[in-house]
Protein backbone atom coordinates (compact mmCIF):
# COMPACT_ATOMS: atom_id res chain seq x y z
CA UNK A 1 0.00 0.00 0.00
CA UNK A 2 1.18 3.41 -0.82
CA UNK A 3 0.47 6.84 0.55
CA UNK A 4 0.36 10.06 -0.81
CA UNK A 5 3.49 12.36 -0.23
CA UNK A 6 2.69 14.92 1.71
CA UNK A 7 4.76 17.40 4.17
CA UNK A 8 5.02 16.55 7.32
CA UNK A 9 3.51 19.25 10.27
CA UNK A 10 6.16 20.88 11.90
CA UNK A 11 5.54 22.89 15.01
CA UNK A 12 7.21 25.99 14.96
CA UNK A 13 10.99 26.05 15.46
CA UNK A 14 11.94 27.80 18.80
CA UNK A 15 15.10 29.94 19.35
CA UNK A 16 17.70 28.44 21.96
CA UNK A 17 17.58 31.94 23.06
CA UNK A 18 13.91 31.68 24.07
CA UNK A 19 14.01 28.47 25.58
CA UNK A 20 14.32 27.60 29.61
CA UNK A 21 16.80 26.77 31.23
CA UNK A 22 15.20 23.04 31.25
CA UNK A 23 14.25 23.19 27.81
CA UNK A 24 17.73 24.51 26.10
CA UNK A 25 19.44 20.82 26.67
CA UNK A 26 17.16 19.15 25.35
CA UNK A 27 16.90 21.31 22.26
CA UNK A 28 20.67 20.55 21.91
CA UNK A 29 20.55 16.87 22.12
CA UNK A 30 17.79 16.90 18.92
CA UNK A 31 19.56 18.29 17.03
CA UNK A 32 22.53 16.00 17.24
CA UNK A 33 22.13 13.46 14.34
CA UNK A 34 25.44 11.09 14.98
CA UNK A 35 27.99 10.70 18.01
CA UNK A 36 31.14 9.71 15.27
CA UNK A 37 30.73 13.33 13.65
CA UNK A 38 33.26 16.38 14.14
CA UNK A 39 29.74 18.31 14.27
CA UNK A 40 28.72 16.25 17.39
CA UNK A 41 31.84 17.07 19.23
CA UNK A 42 31.52 20.70 18.78
CA UNK A 43 27.36 20.23 20.17
CA UNK A 44 28.75 19.00 23.06
CA UNK A 45 31.01 21.17 23.57
CA UNK A 46 28.79 24.20 23.24
CA UNK A 47 26.37 22.55 26.07
CA UNK A 48 28.45 23.45 28.79
CA UNK A 49 28.71 27.54 27.27
CA UNK A 50 25.05 27.54 26.38
CA UNK A 51 23.93 26.62 29.77
CA UNK A 52 26.12 28.88 30.89
CA UNK A 53 24.87 31.73 29.05
CA UNK A 54 21.65 30.89 29.06
CA UNK A 55 21.81 31.31 32.82
CA UNK A 56 23.73 34.21 33.16
CA UNK A 57 20.66 35.60 30.88
CA UNK A 58 17.77 34.72 32.83
CA UNK A 59 19.46 35.76 36.64
CA UNK A 60 20.54 38.89 34.49
CA UNK A 61 17.23 39.25 33.35
CA UNK A 62 15.77 39.26 36.59
CA UNK A 63 17.96 40.82 38.24
CA UNK A 64 17.09 43.95 36.08
CA UNK A 65 13.47 44.21 37.88
CA UNK A 66 14.69 43.94 40.84
CA UNK A 67 14.77 47.25 43.53
CA UNK A 68 17.83 47.76 45.34
CA UNK A 69 18.30 45.21 47.82
CA UNK A 70 17.50 46.80 51.75
CA UNK A 71 18.96 46.02 54.97
CA UNK A 72 16.50 43.65 56.48
CA UNK A 73 15.84 41.56 53.18
CA UNK A 74 20.34 41.15 53.24
CA UNK A 75 19.55 40.58 57.01
CA UNK A 76 17.01 37.95 56.59
CA UNK A 77 18.55 35.88 54.12
CA UNK A 78 22.42 35.90 55.25
CA UNK A 79 20.75 34.65 58.91
CA UNK A 80 19.44 31.86 57.63
CA UNK A 81 22.37 30.79 55.56
CA UNK A 82 24.22 30.83 58.16
CA UNK A 83 22.01 29.47 60.20
CA UNK A 84 21.82 26.43 57.26
CA UNK A 85 25.53 26.00 57.31
CA UNK A 86 25.23 25.48 61.10
CA UNK A 87 22.52 22.67 60.31
CA UNK A 88 24.50 20.66 57.69
CA UNK A 89 27.04 21.17 60.19
CA UNK A 90 25.68 18.60 62.39
CA UNK A 91 25.60 15.39 59.83
CA UNK A 92 29.40 15.88 61.26
CA UNK A 93 28.23 15.69 64.87
CA UNK A 94 25.70 12.80 64.13
CA UNK A 95 28.20 10.80 62.47
CA UNK A 96 30.34 11.11 65.43
CA UNK A 97 28.28 10.20 68.21
CA UNK A 98 27.11 7.14 66.30
CA UNK A 99 30.64 6.26 65.50
CA UNK A 100 32.07 6.75 68.66
CA UNK A 101 29.00 4.64 70.37
CA UNK A 102 29.65 1.82 68.21
CA UNK A 103 32.34 -1.06 67.45
CA UNK A 104 35.49 0.09 65.58
CA UNK A 105 35.06 -2.39 63.28
CA UNK A 106 31.95 -0.63 61.96
CA UNK A 107 33.28 2.23 62.04
CA UNK A 108 33.72 2.74 58.33
CA UNK A 109 30.32 1.90 57.61
CA UNK A 110 28.45 4.65 60.03
CA UNK A 111 31.02 7.28 58.85
CA UNK A 112 29.89 6.44 54.86
CA UNK A 113 26.45 6.39 55.82
CA UNK A 114 25.82 9.60 57.86
CA UNK A 115 28.10 11.44 54.87
CA UNK A 116 25.89 9.50 51.88
CA UNK A 117 22.77 10.09 53.09
CA UNK A 118 23.06 13.96 53.29
CA UNK A 119 23.77 13.79 49.58
CA UNK A 120 20.66 12.09 48.87
CA UNK A 121 18.61 13.52 51.15
CA UNK A 122 19.66 16.70 49.04
CA UNK A 123 19.00 15.16 46.09
CA UNK A 124 15.76 13.76 46.51
CA UNK A 125 14.19 16.87 48.25
CA UNK A 126 15.17 19.27 45.24
CA UNK A 127 13.71 16.81 42.90
CA UNK A 128 10.24 16.44 44.52
CA UNK A 129 11.06 16.21 48.25
CA UNK A 130 10.89 20.17 48.53
CA UNK A 131 7.24 20.71 46.39
CA UNK A 132 5.63 17.75 48.12
CA UNK A 133 6.45 19.84 51.03
CA UNK A 134 5.45 23.28 50.26
CA UNK A 135 3.43 22.83 46.88
CA UNK A 136 -0.36 23.27 46.24
CA UNK A 137 -3.00 21.09 48.24
CA UNK A 138 -4.68 18.68 46.00
CA UNK A 139 -5.88 16.67 49.19
CA UNK A 140 -7.52 18.88 51.14
CA UNK A 141 -4.69 19.64 53.50
CA UNK A 142 -3.36 16.04 53.56
CA UNK A 143 -0.99 16.01 50.48
CA UNK A 144 0.69 18.77 48.51
CA UNK A 145 2.62 19.11 45.25
CA UNK A 146 3.81 21.45 42.86
CA UNK A 147 5.77 20.30 40.34
CA UNK A 148 8.85 18.50 40.24
CA UNK A 149 12.15 21.07 41.55
CA UNK A 150 11.18 24.54 42.60
CA UNK A 151 11.43 27.82 41.31
CA UNK A 152 14.68 29.56 41.85
CA UNK A 153 13.10 32.75 40.83
CA UNK A 154 13.77 36.01 43.22
CA UNK A 155 10.98 38.52 42.72
CA UNK A 156 10.56 42.35 43.32
CA UNK A 157 7.76 41.27 46.15
CA UNK A 158 10.74 39.20 48.17
CA UNK A 159 13.37 41.90 48.03
CA UNK A 160 10.69 44.87 49.01
CA UNK A 161 9.08 42.76 51.75
CA UNK A 162 12.49 41.04 53.28
CA UNK A 163 11.37 37.50 52.28
CA UNK A 164 13.53 34.63 51.95
CA UNK A 165 15.12 34.02 48.85
CA UNK A 166 13.78 30.49 47.44
CA UNK A 167 17.06 29.14 46.70
CA UNK A 168 18.15 29.81 50.52
CA UNK A 169 14.64 28.36 51.64
CA UNK A 170 15.26 25.03 50.00
CA UNK A 171 18.42 24.48 51.09
CA UNK A 172 17.45 25.21 55.05
CA UNK A 173 14.69 22.86 54.08
CA UNK A 174 16.76 19.83 52.70
CA UNK A 175 18.99 20.43 55.79
CA UNK A 176 16.11 19.36 57.91
CA UNK A 177 15.02 16.77 55.46
CA UNK A 178 18.53 14.82 56.15
CA UNK A 179 18.23 15.42 59.69
CA UNK A 180 15.14 13.24 59.43
CA UNK A 181 17.28 10.57 57.62
CA UNK A 182 20.62 10.95 59.12
CA UNK A 183 18.53 9.88 62.64
CA UNK A 184 17.88 6.49 61.33
CA UNK A 185 20.91 5.44 60.90
CA UNK A 186 21.41 5.51 64.22
CA UNK A 187 18.93 2.87 64.97
CA UNK A 188 19.78 0.32 62.26
CA UNK A 189 23.62 0.58 62.78
CA UNK A 190 26.05 -2.41 62.93
CA UNK A 191 23.68 -4.76 60.67
CA UNK A 192 21.91 -2.90 57.81
CA UNK A 193 22.76 -3.29 54.53
CA UNK A 194 24.22 -0.09 53.30
CA UNK A 195 22.21 -0.39 49.87
CA UNK A 196 19.33 -1.03 51.57
CA UNK A 197 19.55 1.75 54.32
CA UNK A 198 20.38 4.65 50.75
CA UNK A 199 17.38 3.48 49.01
CA UNK A 200 15.23 3.74 52.46
CA UNK A 201 16.83 7.05 52.70
CA UNK A 202 15.69 8.47 49.31
CA UNK A 203 11.89 7.37 50.00
CA UNK A 204 12.36 8.92 53.20
CA UNK A 205 13.45 12.25 52.06
CA UNK A 206 11.62 12.36 48.85
CA UNK A 207 8.10 11.39 50.36
CA UNK A 208 7.00 10.20 53.53
CA UNK A 209 9.20 12.76 55.52
CA UNK A 210 7.98 15.90 53.20
CA UNK A 211 4.07 15.02 53.70
CA UNK A 212 4.63 14.69 57.02
CA UNK A 213 5.81 18.11 57.22
CA UNK A 214 3.39 19.78 54.82
CA UNK A 215 0.83 19.17 57.70
CA UNK A 216 2.42 21.89 59.93
CA UNK A 217 4.69 23.92 58.32
CA UNK A 218 2.45 24.05 55.00
CA UNK A 219 -0.93 24.95 56.66
CA UNK A 220 -1.89 21.87 56.52
CA UNK A 221 -4.82 19.95 58.51
CA UNK A 222 -3.20 20.29 61.84
CA UNK A 223 -3.23 23.93 61.17
CA UNK A 224 -7.18 23.66 61.31
CA UNK A 225 -8.35 21.67 64.11
CA UNK A 226 -10.21 23.63 66.81
CA UNK A 227 -9.59 27.30 67.84
CA UNK A 228 -5.61 26.66 68.41
CA UNK A 229 -3.25 25.60 65.63
CA UNK A 230 -0.64 22.38 66.45
CA UNK A 231 2.93 24.14 67.28
CA UNK A 232 6.11 22.32 66.36
CA UNK A 233 8.07 25.51 65.84
CA UNK A 234 11.24 23.67 64.82
CA UNK A 235 10.54 19.73 64.56
CA UNK A 236 10.62 17.55 67.98
CA UNK A 237 8.07 15.29 66.24
CA UNK A 238 8.04 16.70 62.28
CA UNK A 239 11.91 15.61 62.16
CA UNK A 240 13.08 14.17 64.77
CA UNK A 241 10.03 11.87 65.75
CA UNK A 242 9.67 10.88 62.22
CA UNK A 243 12.81 10.30 62.29
CA UNK A 244 12.64 7.92 65.16
CA UNK A 245 9.64 5.90 63.97
CA UNK A 246 11.46 5.10 60.77
CA UNK A 247 14.50 3.68 62.13
CA UNK A 248 12.50 2.04 64.88
CA UNK A 249 10.20 0.33 62.35
CA UNK A 250 13.98 -0.92 60.80
CA UNK A 251 15.35 -1.84 64.11
CA UNK A 252 12.68 -4.24 64.78
CA UNK A 253 12.14 -5.98 61.11
CA UNK A 254 16.31 -6.20 62.03
CA UNK A 255 16.03 -7.51 65.22
CA UNK A 256 19.07 -7.21 67.73
CA UNK A 257 22.80 -7.30 67.29
CA UNK A 258 24.29 -10.59 67.55
CA UNK A 259 25.54 -10.86 71.16
CA UNK A 260 22.98 -8.35 72.36
CA UNK A 261 20.88 -10.54 74.32
CA UNK A 262 22.52 -13.75 76.07
CA UNK A 263 19.81 -16.06 77.97
CA UNK A 264 17.26 -13.03 77.23
CA UNK A 265 19.10 -10.60 79.08
CA UNK A 266 20.59 -7.25 77.29
CA UNK A 267 24.57 -6.96 77.14
CA UNK A 268 26.41 -3.95 76.93
CA UNK A 269 28.25 -3.46 73.75
CA UNK A 270 29.96 -0.48 75.05
CA UNK A 271 31.43 2.08 71.92
CA UNK A 272 35.45 1.84 70.83
CA UNK A 273 35.41 5.78 71.11
CA UNK A 274 33.85 8.16 73.45
CA UNK A 275 36.29 11.37 72.92
CA UNK A 276 34.86 11.26 69.36
CA UNK A 277 31.19 10.72 70.51
CA UNK A 278 31.65 13.70 73.15
CA UNK A 279 33.03 15.98 70.00
CA UNK A 280 30.24 15.08 68.09
CA UNK A 281 27.70 15.91 70.88
CA UNK A 282 29.27 19.35 71.48
CA UNK A 283 28.79 19.71 67.80
CA UNK A 284 25.04 18.90 67.99
CA UNK A 285 25.03 21.27 70.88
CA UNK A 286 26.60 24.20 68.34
CA UNK A 287 24.65 23.14 65.60
CA UNK A 288 21.06 23.35 67.27
CA UNK A 289 21.41 26.95 67.18
CA UNK A 290 20.95 27.04 63.32
CA UNK A 291 18.26 24.14 63.78
CA UNK A 292 15.87 26.29 66.37
CA UNK A 293 16.62 29.82 65.85
CA UNK A 294 17.05 29.86 62.54
CA UNK A 295 13.67 28.28 61.89
CA UNK A 296 12.42 31.72 63.03
CA UNK A 297 12.99 32.50 59.56
CA UNK A 298 14.40 35.89 60.00
CA UNK A 299 17.13 38.30 61.76
CA UNK A 300 14.58 39.64 64.37
CA UNK A 301 14.95 40.05 68.30
CA UNK A 302 13.15 36.60 68.72
CA UNK A 303 16.40 34.64 67.56
CA UNK A 304 18.45 35.58 70.71
CA UNK A 305 15.83 34.72 73.08
CA UNK A 306 15.11 31.18 70.95
CA UNK A 307 19.13 30.51 71.45
CA UNK A 308 18.99 31.19 75.30
CA UNK A 309 15.72 28.68 75.27
CA UNK A 310 17.87 25.99 73.93
CA UNK A 311 20.93 26.34 75.70
CA UNK A 312 19.13 26.27 79.05
CA UNK A 313 16.95 22.58 77.84
CA UNK A 314 20.43 21.51 76.87
CA UNK A 315 21.75 22.40 80.61
CA UNK A 316 18.67 20.92 81.75
CA UNK A 317 18.80 17.61 80.25
CA UNK A 318 22.70 17.07 80.74
CA UNK A 319 21.88 17.64 84.43
CA UNK A 320 18.79 15.15 84.63
CA UNK A 321 20.35 12.34 82.85
CA UNK A 322 23.49 12.84 84.65
CA UNK A 323 21.36 12.87 88.36
CA UNK A 324 19.52 9.53 87.23
CA UNK A 325 22.11 7.57 85.63
CA UNK A 326 24.59 8.02 88.86
CA UNK A 327 21.47 7.44 91.30
CA UNK A 328 20.86 4.02 89.29
CA UNK A 329 24.24 2.58 88.32
CA UNK A 330 26.29 4.65 91.04
CA UNK A 331 28.86 6.57 88.92
CA UNK A 332 28.01 9.60 86.50
CA UNK A 333 27.22 7.44 82.91
CA UNK A 334 28.87 9.79 79.56
CA UNK A 335 26.76 7.86 77.52
CA UNK A 336 24.13 9.69 79.23
CA UNK A 337 25.79 12.74 79.46
CA UNK A 338 25.89 12.69 75.98
CA UNK A 339 22.12 11.46 75.51
CA UNK A 340 21.31 13.87 77.97
CA UNK A 341 22.32 16.86 76.35
CA UNK A 342 20.65 15.77 73.34
CA UNK A 343 17.55 14.61 74.76
CA UNK A 344 17.18 18.02 76.07
CA UNK A 345 17.80 19.90 72.76
CA UNK A 346 15.09 17.08 71.17
CA UNK A 347 12.71 18.37 74.10
CA UNK A 348 12.91 21.99 73.47
CA UNK A 349 12.33 22.16 69.48
CA UNK A 350 9.17 22.13 69.23
CA UNK A 351 8.71 25.00 71.83
CA UNK A 352 11.56 26.71 71.71
CA UNK A 353 9.60 30.07 71.08
CA UNK A 354 6.56 29.11 73.44
CA UNK A 355 8.21 28.24 76.46
CA UNK A 356 9.49 30.61 79.14
CA UNK A 357 13.29 30.27 80.09
CA UNK A 358 12.14 28.58 83.34
CA UNK A 359 9.86 26.03 81.18
CA UNK A 360 13.16 25.82 78.71
CA UNK A 361 14.95 24.43 81.12
CA UNK A 362 12.44 22.72 82.92
CA UNK A 363 11.31 20.81 79.85
CA UNK A 364 14.95 19.88 79.12
CA UNK A 365 15.55 18.50 82.51
CA UNK A 366 12.49 15.86 82.30
CA UNK A 367 13.70 15.09 78.57
CA UNK A 368 17.28 13.94 80.44
CA UNK A 369 15.61 12.03 83.27
CA UNK A 370 13.06 10.52 80.17
CA UNK A 371 15.72 9.41 77.90
CA UNK A 372 17.59 7.59 81.00
CA UNK A 373 14.43 5.26 81.53
CA UNK A 374 13.64 4.85 77.89
CA UNK A 375 17.09 3.50 76.94
CA UNK A 376 16.76 0.80 79.31
CA UNK A 377 12.96 0.08 78.79
CA UNK A 378 14.08 -0.42 75.06
CA UNK A 379 16.50 -2.98 75.92
CA UNK A 380 13.75 -4.94 78.30
CA UNK A 381 11.35 -4.68 74.89
CA UNK A 382 14.57 -6.31 72.92
CA UNK A 383 14.34 -3.46 70.72
CA UNK A 384 18.33 -2.95 69.76
CA UNK A 385 19.03 0.62 69.76
CA UNK A 386 22.89 0.88 69.50
CA UNK A 387 23.20 4.60 70.26
CA UNK A 388 19.59 5.92 72.37
CA UNK A 389 18.72 7.36 69.07
CA UNK A 390 14.79 6.71 69.52
CA UNK A 391 15.10 7.70 73.13
CA UNK A 392 16.51 10.55 72.56
CA UNK A 393 14.43 11.81 68.90
CA UNK A 394 11.47 9.53 69.63
CA UNK A 395 10.34 9.54 73.24
CA UNK A 396 11.78 12.74 73.98
CA UNK A 397 10.58 14.59 70.07
CA UNK A 398 6.77 13.36 71.48
CA UNK A 399 7.75 14.68 74.91
CA UNK A 400 8.81 18.19 73.82
CA UNK A 401 5.72 18.19 71.40
CA UNK A 402 3.34 17.93 74.26
CA UNK A 403 5.30 19.66 77.10
CA UNK A 404 4.33 23.01 74.66
CA UNK A 405 0.38 22.01 76.14
CA UNK A 406 1.25 21.89 79.69
CA UNK A 407 3.14 24.71 80.04
CA UNK A 408 3.64 26.97 76.81
CA UNK A 409 2.89 30.64 76.04
CA UNK A 410 2.40 32.43 72.58
CA UNK A 411 5.31 34.67 73.34
CA UNK A 412 5.93 36.24 70.25
CA UNK A 413 1.92 36.85 70.36
CA UNK A 414 -0.30 37.56 72.95
CA UNK A 415 1.29 36.65 75.77
CA UNK A 416 -1.24 34.79 77.07
CA UNK A 417 -0.64 31.09 78.32
CA UNK A 418 -1.89 28.00 76.45
CA UNK A 419 -0.69 25.16 78.41
CA UNK A 420 -2.88 23.42 81.12
CA UNK A 421 -0.93 25.35 83.59
CA UNK A 422 -0.18 28.43 82.24
CA UNK A 423 -4.43 29.25 81.72
CA UNK A 424 -4.90 27.91 78.87
CA UNK A 425 -7.10 24.39 79.03
CA UNK A 426 -6.78 21.30 77.94
CA UNK A 427 -7.30 21.87 74.24
CA UNK A 428 -3.62 22.88 73.04
CA UNK A 429 -2.64 19.93 74.94
CA UNK A 430 -4.89 17.66 73.06
CA UNK A 431 -4.20 19.39 70.14
CA UNK A 432 -0.38 18.44 70.07
CA UNK A 433 -0.95 15.16 71.91
CA UNK A 434 -3.23 14.27 68.63
CA UNK A 435 -0.16 15.95 66.39
CA UNK A 436 2.52 13.68 67.74
CA UNK A 437 0.30 10.53 67.75
CA UNK A 438 -0.46 11.15 63.94
CA UNK A 439 3.07 11.52 63.38
CA UNK A 440 3.53 8.22 65.11
CA UNK A 441 1.10 6.49 63.02
CA UNK A 442 2.20 8.10 59.52
CA UNK A 443 5.76 6.69 60.02
CA UNK A 444 5.19 4.04 61.79
CA UNK A 445 2.53 2.70 58.80
CA UNK A 446 4.24 3.64 55.74
CA UNK A 447 8.06 3.38 56.87
CA UNK A 448 6.90 0.03 58.09
CA UNK A 449 5.65 -0.51 54.21
CA UNK A 450 8.60 0.82 52.82
CA UNK A 451 11.22 -0.93 54.73
CA UNK A 452 9.38 -3.96 54.39
CA UNK A 453 9.36 -3.66 49.88
CA UNK A 454 12.77 -3.10 50.29
CA UNK A 455 13.36 -6.03 51.97
CA UNK A 456 11.49 -7.85 50.19
CA UNK A 457 12.81 -6.82 46.79
CA UNK A 458 16.69 -6.84 47.63
CA UNK A 459 16.19 -10.25 49.19
CA UNK A 460 16.41 -8.67 53.10
CA UNK A 461 17.66 -5.67 54.45
CA UNK A 462 19.78 -7.45 57.13
CA UNK A 463 23.80 -8.73 56.64
CA UNK A 464 24.65 -12.03 56.76
CA UNK A 465 25.80 -13.41 60.25
CA UNK A 466 29.40 -13.29 59.14
CA UNK A 467 29.35 -10.00 57.76
CA UNK A 468 28.14 -8.70 60.65
CA UNK A 469 30.41 -11.02 63.38
CA UNK A 470 33.96 -9.38 60.90
CA UNK A 471 32.67 -6.16 60.67
CA UNK A 472 31.08 -4.19 57.97
CA UNK A 473 33.60 -2.44 57.39
CA UNK A 474 34.97 -5.23 55.42
CA UNK A 475 32.32 -6.49 54.51
CA UNK A 476 30.17 -3.72 52.87
CA UNK A 477 33.25 -1.10 52.26
CA UNK A 478 36.33 -3.16 51.90
CA UNK A 479 38.20 -1.41 54.42
CA UNK A 480 39.05 -0.57 57.74
CA UNK A 481 38.76 2.47 60.05
CA UNK A 482 41.90 1.82 62.14
CA UNK A 483 44.14 -0.82 59.81
CA UNK A 484 47.48 0.40 61.76
CA UNK A 485 45.73 -0.77 65.19
CA UNK A 486 44.15 -3.43 63.49
CA UNK A 487 47.56 -5.00 62.20
CA UNK A 488 49.15 -4.41 64.76
CA UNK A 489 47.23 -6.74 66.90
Amino acid sequence: MTTASQTPFRRPMRRLQEASLLEGPMMLFQSIKGLSSHRSLLWFACVPLALFGLGVFNLSAHASELPELNAAFLANNLWLLIATILVIFMNAGFAMVEAGMCRSKNAVNILAKNLFVFALAVTAYWIVGYSIMYGDSILGGFLFFGGLFFDPTVTAETVSEAGLVPTVDFLFQAAFAGTAATIVSGLVAERVKFGEFVVFSLVLTAFIYPIAGSWEWNGGWLNSIGDKEFIDFAGSSIVHSVGAWAGLVGAMLLGPRIGKYVDGKPQAMPGHNMAIATLGALILWIGWYGFNPGSQLAMDQWVPYVAVTTTLAAAGGAIGATVVSTVFSGKPDLTMIINGILAGLVSITAGCANLTLAGSWLAGLVGGIIVVFAVSALDSAGIDDPVGAFSVHGVCGVWGTVVIGLWGYDIQGSGEGLGLFTGGGISQLGIQALGAGAYAIWAVVTCWIAWSVIGGFFGGIRVSEQEETQGLDIGEHGMEAYPDFASSN
